[in-house]
C-alpha cells in the first residue's frame, strides 16, 4: 500500500515537498515514479528513482525543478518540487514499479497510492 501526503496550496515560484509511505513491501527495492493528473489532462509521467538508489530520471516539464529521494529507514519517499507555476497543479501519484530501472509507463507500475492535489495559485 502506497499513501502519499503533502499537498496543498502554494503560490507561483514556491516550493512543495510531498512524501510517500509504502506498507506490505520494502520501498528501496523498487523503482519509484511520481505521476500528476492535472484537471481535464490525463495522468502523466514525471520522474523516477531506480531501485536501491537515488538516481532520478525526469520528464523534460519537470527537470530542473523536481527531484525523488529516499528514506529508507522510513519506507518512504519524498518529491521536492521547486519553482512551482500553474501548469503543476494536479494530483499526484507515487507508484511502485517491481524492477531496478525505472520507466515512463504507467502500465509498468503495479502499486499506486490514491493521490495527494497540488494547487499552484496566486
Amino acid at each position: 500500500q502506497l499513501v502519499e501526503y503533502g499537498g496543498g496550496l502554494v503560490q507561483p515560484g514556491g516550493s512543495l515537498r510531498l512524501s510517500c509511505h509504502a506498507s506490505g513491501f520494502t520501498m528501496e527495492n523498487y523503482a519509484m515514479g511520481w505521476f500528476r493528473q492535472a484537471p481535464g489532462k490525463e495522468r502523466e509521467w514525471l520522474l523516477c528513482v531506480n531501485a536501491r538508489s537515488n538516481d532520478n530520471v525526469y520528464a523534460d516539464s519537470v527537470k530542473g525543478r523536481f527531484t525523488i529521494s529516499r528514506a529508507n529507514a522510513d519506507n518512504t519517499i519524498y518529491l521536492q518540487m521547486n519553482n512551482l507555476t500553474q501548469e503543476d497543479t494536479g494530483a499526484y501519484y507515487c507508484a511502485a514499479e517491481p524492477k531496478y530501472y525505472g520507466t515512463n509507463r504507467a502500465g509498468n507500475y503495479n502499486s499506486w497510492g490514491k493521490g495527494t492535489k497540488g494547487t499552484v495559485s496566486s
